[in-house]
């Protein structure tokens, strides 16, 4: 068993897997799993193809399954594609079905954010909310903001949605203009967040929602706006009493509401310990395991955080679920001839959903 890692080291194992959910991510838009034309700007391309044996230690450290010496690490490299598909198909119907019932007239909170694209493809697709925030750690949001600053299909964008006499990046400097045609430069002492009409995004730590709310509040959080809440990943690496502390400032803050959940579930069994032990090697702890024993266990969390309506199931009812004709067209790009362990990823992990709604807009009736 590995040695407890320190505040500092389990810190730095959770941003870690940022790199690694971003390096899967590209990869499997560039195999043709699904389009994401802007995550080329936040993570680079292998600059060849790596043999699924090389795969495997990047898959280890994030999902920590392939400790089966029976399975092949092809395999594992395959399934960990198609968990993401399930993934981002199943999170995106569910944020696409609160759009509607609120007619994008809301605000989407992406907690833990990372390299996620979602506002650029929700803006694609004209389906932008009122604003969208991004929370993170301070140096996963530094990097995103370097990025979106260096990088004009990402840059453009948010300038096209803003309106309004400044686009800040941090604090001006002395002597320096506000300017809406372009990202205003930041002092080196204050890059951790950028402001604008319809984006922005925070360097906050979720462990502590009264600073969460308060650097919300200054980028023009709106606690009379439908919200909702996206978390990936993310409640897991905080104590159960953390994660709760969370929700319930959430639920509190804003009567109409919708929380998207996706982790582990089922972590009680063999295959769940093989996954928290490979985990616990790299130092990276999963600190609210014990809320991820059932389907049950998750649903409850949520209800007892103050929200009204929750449900849960697992990744393979979801992948069961989605357009059958494109899922036959992802099982045909990569040879796969074993479903086991496939199937025994998909039912560790979960999309969570809960609800809260004043105003009647039907938001415990959204389901798959």
């Amino acid at each position: 068993m590995a040695a407890a890692a320190g505040p500092d080291e389990a810190d730095e194992a959770v941003r870690g897997t940022c790199e690694d959910a971003s390096v899967c991510k590209r990869f499997a838009v560039s195999v043709g799993y699904w389009k994401d034309p802007y995550i080329q700007y936040f993570v680079r391309q292998a600059k060849e193809r790596k043999a699924p044996e090389i795969n495997r230690g990047k898959l280890e450290q994030e999902w920590g399954h392939l400790s089966c010496p029976d399975k092949t690490s092809a395999l594992g490299v395959r399934e960990g594609r198609e968990r993401y598909y399930a993934r981002v198909h199943g999170v995106s119907y569910l944020i696409k079905a609160f759009l509607e019932k609120t007619e994008c007239n809301c605000q989407i909170i992406n907690l833990g954010a990372g390299m996620d694209t979602l506002f650029w493809r929700l803006k694609d697709e004209n389906l932008l909310p009122r604003k969208y925030f991004e929370v993170d750690f301070p140096m996963i949001v530094a990097r995103k903001i370097h990025n979106i600053k260096s990088k004009p299909p990402l840059s453009k964008p948010i300038m096209e949605s803003h309106s309004g006499d400044s686009l800040l990046i941090g604090q001006l400097g002395s002597g320096q203009s506000r300017a809406r045609t372009e990202l205003v430069a930041r002092s080196a002492s204050d890059s951790h967040s950028l402001d604008s009409s319809r984006y922005s995004i925070v360097g906050a730590d979720l462990r502590c929602s009264a600073d969460l709310e308060e650097k919300l509040r200054k980028h023009g959080l709106d606690g009379h706006l439908p919200t909702l809440l996206v978390a990936e990943c993310v409640l897991v690496y905080m104590t159960p009493q953390q994660s709760a502390n969370l929700l319930r400032w959430a639920a509190s803050t804003f009567p109409v509401a919708m929380v998207i959940n996706y982790e582990q579930v089922n972590m009680g069994d063999r295959f769940g310990q093989i996954m928290i032990e490979n985990l616990q090697r790299r130092q990276c702890n999963l600190a609210g395991v014990e809320l991820c024993s059932s389907l049950e266990s998750q649903r409850e969390r949520l209800l007892a955080s103050g929200w009204e309506h929750a449900r849960a199931i697992d990744m393979m009812k979801v992948y069961s679920l989605l357009p059958q004709a494109d899922v036959k067209r992802i099982e045909a790009l990569e040879f796969l001839d074993e479903k086991e362990l496939f199937e025994q990823l998909m039912q560790h992990y979960c999309i969570c959903w809960a609800s809260k709604d004043s105003s009647n807009l039907g938001l415990a009736n959204i389901d798959f």
